[in-house]
């Protein structure tokens, strides 16, 4: 090997490596601008709770009962009932822990604690055969909401 060819020699691995650095340059860069573009970026992103909610009804007495199922507890005040509760009679829908048992409200009994909903918690209010009610939570840190389950009547 002559040393002096070294020197005087003008093929070299840098156009090569050159290449090789762009390319990974340019598929990271794509890499970052695609993970905030479909939204990895974002690590305030509220979910639903998985909370589920079960609808019994009671055409003998036209009550329904809404139970808690399994799932994240919640708080009472954050879940609210949407919709129309006496066949299109514009019945006010609220939150749930303004029901009262057994009040003017529409209520006939609460189980379950006050504040917090968990399991087995459930509310039955009076509702006619064409109901038409949704479980909404509202998210404390912004102004979302989820619709949590929904349910109609069975003349609806």
């Amino acid at each position: 090997m002559n040393p002096k060819q070294l020197f005087t020699d003008d093929d070299a691995v840098s156009p090569v490596i050159g290449v090789i650095l762009m390319v990974a340059i340019t598929v990271i860069l794509a890499a970052v601008i695609a993970s905030f573009v479909i939204g990895l970026g974002d690590d305030n992103q509220t979910t639903k709770p998985s909370t589920t909610f079960e609808f019994d009804y009671d055409n003998g007495d036209d009550h329904l009962t809404i139970s808690v199922g399994n799932g994240k507890n919640l708080e009472a005040e954050q879940v609210e009932l949407t919709g129309d509760a006496n066949n299109g009679g514009g019945t006010d829908m609220k939150a749930w822990s303004d029901y009262n048992t057994g009040g003017s409200d529409g209520s006939v009994s609460k189980s379950g604690s006050t504040d917090t909903l968990s399991a087995g918690s459930s509310l039955t209010i009076e509702a006619g055969s064409e109901y038409d009610i949704s479980v909404v939570w509202n998210d404390p840190d912004s102004d979302n909401s989820y619709t949590m389950n929904s349910d109609t009547g069975p003349d609806a």
